[in-house]
């Protein structure tokens, strides 16, 4: 009788926990929800800035980072493909 009691509190137990923890997760994706809302709203905004300058400083420095690698990849290339190597 007692060790099922003991398993009926322990079950108790783990029950509230993980109602706790399910409690804690959508209150997060609630969250992060609205927080995805608030963003789209802001993307999807017409007033003439450019979709790269419409993340903050961390998207216009994406941005530029992006550009700047793939402009250099290209001048690589073109400098890659101006001198051919040599037959030996």
């Amino acid at each position: 009788m007692r060790t099922q009691i003991g398993s009926l509190a322990l079950l108790s137990g783990l029950r509230i926990q993980r109602c706790c923890e399910l409690r804690l997760w959508s209150q997060t994706r609630l969250r992060s929800g609205i927080e995805v809302a608030v963003k789209q709203k802001l993307f999807l905004e017409s007033n003439r800035i450019p979709l790269h300058l419409k993340g903050g400083v961390a998207g216009a420095l994406l941005y530029s980072a992006t550009m700047i690698l793939r402009v250099g990849c290209r001048l690589y290339q073109l400098a890659v493909a101006s001198f051919p190597r040599k037959q030996v």
